[in-house]
């Protein structure tokens, strides 16, 4: 597997099919753990059909982090490349201002921490996010 960062607008629209937010609340970094599994990551899923990136990040944040009220930002397009095909997603920062009180969704936990989890659910993924957020001087910590 290889993983690539891309400007935003550098690939189109339409060949975006996964967002990614990096998401704050309360100035700590927020991460999911879902149902059926016992490892943490950023908030994100696939896009819907109809649906632009930016509406699949909106309802994938409030779905899995239980968010009612969020500033999102785009940052950067990441492609990663497995077997010659090359897949891209957004990555979006979120700062969440307001929660739910439960969660509704397939997500079983948030935890909100100063630095990051200890195991990821897609390690290779989540390092080069945090790779390229640092090189493109967007502070996360």
């Amino acid at each position: 597997m290889k993983i690539n960062s891309y400007d935003l607008g550098e690939k189109k629209d339409e060949l975006l099919i996964i967002a990614m937010i990096v998401a704050k609340y309360k100035g700590k970094n927020v991460y999911v753990r879902h149902k059926d599994r016992t490892t943490f990551e950023i908030p994100g899923g696939h896009k819907e059909p109809n649906e632009t990136i930016e509406e699949c990040a909106r309802r994938e944040l409030t779905e899995e982090t239980g968010a009612t009220k969020f500033i999102l930002k785009p940052l950067f397009i990441l492609g990663v490349e497995k077997d010659g095909l090359e897949d891209y997603g957004q990555v979006f920062m979120a700062e969440i201002e307001m929660l739910a009180s439960e969660l509704e969704y397939e997500m079983e936990e948030v935890i909100f921490l100063d630095g990051e989890p200890t195991e990821y659910t897609y390690p290779d993924i989540q390092t080069a996010i945090m790779k390229e957020l640092i090189k493109r001087g967007i502070n996360i910590k």
